[in-house]
Formats: structure tokens, sequence, C-alpha cells
């Protein structure tokens, strides 16, 4: 059986905790920090864990980071 690919693009943004969750960077801060809050821009540092729903979308996307 041929191994199946990860999609290089998933590999790049996303990474895996130990528990099966998927962090990611904050989404909204590549430009237009102008007309952003403060408060946005401060709690948009670091990164976020995905919810269930997209979890299951990457982790279609990376078959073998489990």
């Amino acid at each position: 059986m041929p191994k199946m690919k990860t999609k290089a693009s998933a590999k790049k943004r996303f990474s895996m905790t130990a528990t099966g969750k998927i962090k990611s960077a904050q989404a909204g801060k590549r430009h237009g920090m102008i007309k952003r809050t403060t408060k946005f821009i401060r709690d948009a540092r670091g990164t976020m864990v995905l919810s269930a729903a997209d979890t299951k979308i990457v982790k279609k996307y990376m078959p073998y980071d489990r």
C-alpha cells in the first residue's frame, strides 16, 4: 500500500500537541493593524488551539502526525 502524502501547507502552518490537539497561529494579524484595537492585537499574540471541527479537517491533511 503506498504511503499517504502530507499536505505541505498544513505541515508549515500547524503543529500537534501531545494530547492530539492542533496548534496554529492567531488569525487576523497579517495586515490592517491600524484599524484593530490594541486589545485585539494583545489577545492575538502567540498561538491558539483549533476547534474540534477544524481539528478533524487538519488531521486529514497530516495523516502521520499523530
